[in-house]
This record gives structure tokens, C-alpha cells and sequence, in this order.
């Protein structure tokens, strides 16, 4: 039985193309079991009648907050108070930017300002719109608030244009508003008026934010910038020749795949492999350690959280060979000056204003030990430590195992195990690595200088 059977769920449809969608979306919920009232706008009714969500329902579909004969009983809070769920599908940029001033001027954002049901969204815009400033701040501010977003995909749109904004499928949906009753995420509203969000003072215990069955929190980073270095360096000994590591890069695109089903924009910062981009991701392609530390240095302006998945290569030849080396007869050896190769992770966390860090450790031995010293020596928030030597896990393969740590802020000299991550697919590995991050990073913004805030 679906998760949703039994639900009361207030649907709400704004004015947008994706409206048409909202019809199908009626119809599943109504499948799955679910009790559905439909709450249109204005707009709304301009791309989809009320009469059609009527027939899909069963119910009378709410259009106007000033209905004499709904109002006569308080009609707007009585169905607040009815709903299990707050469903708005599509969400869009007019609407999310009234929900985040608390804006109370039609039924459907009066209806969520009464409510204290848990209330998603589905942003459904133009890609435009959807990457500029305002909507992405408008989109933080309802996740802060207790908003889930749902969304959005990324690809062709009703316009021609092709990027993010597009409203996710109805299917999608359905699947994401059954990940959310899994219990991940606290509904707003179940704290007693009077009580502050735990989120408020100190980040929650970062247990609570596990995912189940490889569920990842859709829109929990949403609004956020994450920089993503993946995949091996190629440090040039001459024309045909370099040095480089195993590194397939399938760890470090996972986690931007993760990222962006999270809601994040993702820049992808690539060393030389063979993977696809993956969909709605920025990614820039590089070879050696310096070129990458270029392409950080230029991402990081706006960035919120970065993670060195990368394998950076620790050595580049001092004088790279204009011509092929040669090899010399009766020579038992060949000697390269190597030089060190810039420390990219610590060159982010020396920045006055560094953003949320995450580093990686890949080791054969002592694990626990190399990682901690990784994390204090170089400042970062969070370090995954994988053990690469052990069969069938780490570079080039599918799987992969991690153990978590960070510092406590009042005793950074106490390495704490955060959680050990047992073998499993890398994608499901990269989801449960970032939604342990939230609770972490959410609690680091509070702690930043005034300066960086």
C-alpha cells in the first residue's frame, strides 16, 4: 500500500504551463489513495479548468478567497486545518516569491500561511527565472522555512530553452511525496508555537538525517552553490608521457548528481576521464593540478560548499620535455626532478571566508589516523576517509565504503566518528555522504565571522 493512502492533501496549482501536469498528478494521488482538494489561482485557470480537476477529484476545486459561501465557515482556515499535506504543483517564481514574504493575498498562499501541515513545492519556471538571484534566494528562504522542494528537473522547455526550471513529472512527484513520509523530514509546523527549531540554535544530531533505502532530501540545497572536484590530475612529463593515479572520477560525479538532486547548482570540475556530464550540471574540464586550482579559484566567489573529491596529483616535473624522452642505451635508470604541485583543498580553507569544506582521504593504512590529521592540518569541516586497497571498493569500481569525521567545535583536538558508511553503489554512497553534510553545514553558517555573513 502506498504511503500516501489515507493522506489529506491540499493540491495547489499556480499559473504556469506545467499546469497541465497538475491533472495527471490529481489522478495519482486519487490512485494512491490519497483524499485531494485542488486549490487554483487565478492564473491558473487561464492553462487548466477548474471543472477538469473537479471530475479528477471528486471534489469542488477552491478558486477565490472571497467565496461568500466557503467564507461563511471560515472556508480558507478549515481547509488549513484539514490537510496532512500542502502539495503545490507547479510552484512559480510569482508565487514562491509570495510564499517567502509570507504573503497572504489569494487562497492558496493564505492557506499555506494557516496551515501547519507539511507543504512541498514544484517549481516549474523558465531556466532563466529560475537561476537568477531573487528566485534562488526565494527558494532558500522556503527551505529555511520548512518548505520541501521537489525539484525542479532540468532539460527542454515550453519555450525552447533548455536548462533547469522544468517541473519534475508527475511520477517523480509521486515518488519524492512518498520518500518525504518516510519520516526523514519534520513536518513545519509539528513544534509548539512557543518552541524555536532546533536549527535554530545548533545543528541536529546528524543521525536523524540519514537517509533510508538511498532516499536523498530533494531541495534540501536548493539555493546553494556546490563545487565539486572530481577525477585524477595528468601532470605532462613530455608530449606522450604524464604521471597521474587510478581515479575514474565516478565518486566525485555521483556526488554532483547527489547535489543536484538536492537542489544545489553544481559546478563540476573535472580531471581527464571518460564519464558523461551529468544533466543540469555545470562542468568544466581540466588536466593537471594547476589548471584545476585555476578553475576553482574562479568558482569560488559564490560558493557555498566545496568538496575535493578530486585525486590530486602531489608532484608535476620541474621542466616538462619539450620532446619525447628518448631512452638512453645502457642506461639503467631515469631520474625526474618533481616539484610540488599546489595544495588546492587547503588553498579554499585559507581563504578569509571559506566556504563549507569537505575533503576526501583515500588510504591503503590507518585510516582513522591519516584522516584525522588530513582534517585538522588542512581546516575542513568534514573529511570521507575510503580505504582504496580493499578488493572490489574505491578507485575504478562501482562501490565504495567511507568513514565520516569532523571536529566538535569545542574540542578540535577530538576527532569524532561521525558514521561509517558500509559498501555500497557509489550514486547511494554520494546521497547518504550529503545528507549527513546537511545538518553540519546548516550548523556552520551560524558560527561564520560577520565578516563572511
Amino acid at each position: 500500500m502506498s504511503r500516501l493512502a489515507g493522506q489529506r492533501i491540499v493540491l495547489g496549482i499556480s499559473a504556469g504551463i506545467a499546469a497541465y501536469k497538475s491533472a495527471v498528478l490529481a489522478r495519482l494521488l486519487k490512485k494512491a489513495g490519497a483524499e485531494v482538494r485542488v486549490v487554483m489561482t487565478e492564473g491558473a485557470q487561464a492553462f487548466i479548468t477548474p471543472l477538469t480537476l473537479q471530475a479528477l477529484t471528486g471534489e469542488e476545486v477552491r478558486t477565490s478567497l472571497l467565496d461568500p459561501r466557503a467564507e461563511a465557515g471560515m472556508g480558507h482556515i478549515e481547509l488549513a486545518k484539514w490537510a496532512d499535506i500542502v502539495l503545490i504543483a507547479p510552484a512559480t517564481a510569482d508565487l514562491m516569491a509570495r510564499l517567502a514574504a509570507g504573503m497572504a493575498d489569494d487562497l492558496l498562499t493564505t492557506v499555506c500561511l494557516a496551515t501547519r501541515a507539511r507543504c512541498l513545492l514544484a517549481p516549474a519556471m523558465n531556466q532563466a527565472m529560475w537561476s537568477h538571484p531573487a528566485s534562488q534566494h526565494n527558494a532558500a528562504t522556503l527551505v529555511e522555512m520548512g518548505w520541501q522542494q521537489l525539484g525542479p528537473d532540468a532539460g527542454e522547455q515550453a519555450c525552447g530553452d533548455v536548462g533547469g526550471g522544468r517541473m519534475l513529472e508527475p511520477e517523480d512527484i509521486i515518488k519524492a511525496l512518498e520518500a518525504a513520509l518516510s519520516g526523514h523530514f519534520p513536518a513545519p509546523g509539528a513544534l509548539p508555537l512557543d518552541a524555536t527549531p532546533e536549527h535554530d540554535n545548533h545543528a541536529p544530531t546528524p543521525d536523524a538525517f540519514m537517509p533510508a533505502g538511498g532516499e536523498t532530501h530533494a531541495g534540501a540545497l536548493a539555493g546553494h552553490h556546490v563545487v565539486i572536484t572530481a577525477g585524477p590530475t595528468r601532470e605532462a612529463i613530455d608530449p606522450v608521457r604524464y604521471l597521474s593515479n587510478h581515479s575514474s572520477g565516478k565518486m566525485g560525479f555521483a556526488l554532483a548528481s547527489a547535489a543536484r538532486d538536492m537542489g544545489a547548482r553544481v559546478t563540476l570540475i573535472a580531471g581527464p576521464v571518460t564519464l558523461a556530464t551529468p544533466e543540469g550540471i555545470t562542468r568544466i574540464n581540466v588536466i593537471c593540478a594547476v589548471e584545476m586550482l585555476e578553475a576553482v579559484n574562479a568558482a569560488l566567489p559564490d560558493c557555498d560548499i566545496f568538496i575535493g573529491c578530486a585525486a590530486v596529483a602531489d608532484y608535476r616535473l620541474a621542466d616538462i620535455a619539450e620532446h619525447k624522452l628518448k631512452k638512453v642505451p645502457g642506461s639503467a635508470a631515469l631520474t625526474l626532478n618533481l616539484i610540488e604541485n599546489p595544495d588546492i583543498i587547503a588553498s579554499v580553507t585559507d581563504r578569509e571566508c571559506p566556504p563549507f569544506t569537505v575533503g576526501f582521504a583515500a588510504e591503503t593504512r590507518e585510516l582513522a589516523r591519516h584522516a584525522h590529521d588530513k582534517l585538522v592540518r588542512k581546516r575542513l569541516d568534514l573529511i570521507v576517509a575510503n580505504d582504496v586497497a580493499a578488493p572490489g571498493l574505491g578507485f575504478g569500481a562501482d562501490d565504495n565504503a567511507a568513514v565520516l569525521y569532523h571536529l566538535e567545535p569545542d574540542q578540535p583536538e577530538v576527532p569524532v566518528t561521525s558514521h561509517t558508511l558500509s559498501p555500497r553503489a557509489k550514486q547511494d554512497l554520494a546521497s547518504a555522504i550529503l545528507v549527513y553534510m546537511l545538518p553540519l553545514y546548516h550548523g556552520h553558517q551560524p558560527m561564520r565571522s560577520p565578516v563572511c555573513s
